[in-house]
């Protein structure tokens, strides 16, 4: 049990990983003894935050990328697999946003979103494959880690039309790749976060007190909230959790309806 939440010598690739909710996920993981690898489309930041989070004594290591396209994804996932012959931890977090009028909505809104928010996520996971299969085993399953939103779960005010849909789709499809993993020993989960401060979620970020007040825990997220949520998932206390996406949010998605009903 001491040992329950370790990821000492375990290796790992966080998509977005130079900031925000990667950043938090990254910490996290250096922080329990996991060797992260970051990647992020500015190689200034990803670098950046490598050298932050390797300087006391954490192995960080920058893979720039752009992850959008299909040779983005197979160029990344064979930089990995040439540096490391297993990969333990495989997090899915890199994403975008569209906000517009319904009328006004674009194509390109659709296309940019749906592509890096559901199609990435599952073209990286088949490309690093081999990568997972080299590592999992019954033991000790390898771990893949969709980060979804509580916005493909509860209906949210904003018109992001497409981020709704591609973070729905991201949960049903962290479902079905779950079932069929895990005959392989690859456990598939997901991790679906409300108001944490990010570029992301600006409003979190630039009007916290707003969030918070209409969040039924009465904070937004926190680096801890989300760290410990993917080191759960990540580590051997969360090897029998398969398929379940699991939501970070303060009680909005659940809890707000309920507590509204009852009040």
């Amino acid at each position: 049990m001491k040992n329950l939440f370790s990821l000492q010598g375990r290796v790992a690739l966080v998509t977005g990983g130079s900031r925000g909710i990667g950043k938090m996920i990254t910490e996290g993981f250096i922080a329990h003894g996991a060797k992260v690898y970051i990647t992020a489309r500015k190689a200034a930041a990803c670098d950046a935050t490598a050298k932050e989070l390797s300087r006391d004594g954490g192995q960080c290591i920058s893979l720039p990328a752009d992850i959008s396209t299909l040779d983005g994804i197979k160029a990344l996932a064979k930089e990995i697999m040439a540096r490391e012959p297993k990969l333990d931890i495989l997090v899915n977090n890199a994403g975008a946003a569209w906000l517009a009028p319904f009328d006004e909505f674009p194509e390109k809104g659709w296309d940019k979103v749906l592509d890096l928010n559901t199609k990435t996520p599952f073209f990286l996971t088949q490309a690093l494959a081999p990568a997972l299969r080299a590592a999992a085993s019954h033991a000790r399953p390898a771990k893949v880690i969709n980060i979804a939103s509580i916005d493909g779960i509860y209906l949210t005010p904003q018109e992001t039309y497409s981020y709704v849909a591609s973070k729905a789709g991201l949960i049903q499809l962290t479902r079905l790749m779950a079932a069929r993993l895990i005959k392989e020993h690859i456990v598939v989960t997901a991790i679906a976060p409300g108001p944490f401060a990010s570029d992301m979620n600006v409003n979190a970020r630039d009007h916290a007190d707003v969030s918070a007040a209409r969040t039924p825990a009465k904070r937004i997220g926190t680096a801890e909230d989300m760290a410990g949520a993917a080191i759960y998932l990540a580590s051997r206390a969360g090897d029998f959790v398969v398929g379940s996406t699991v939501t970070v949010d303060g009680g909005i998605a659940f809890a707000k309806s309920t507590l509204s009903t009852a009040e």
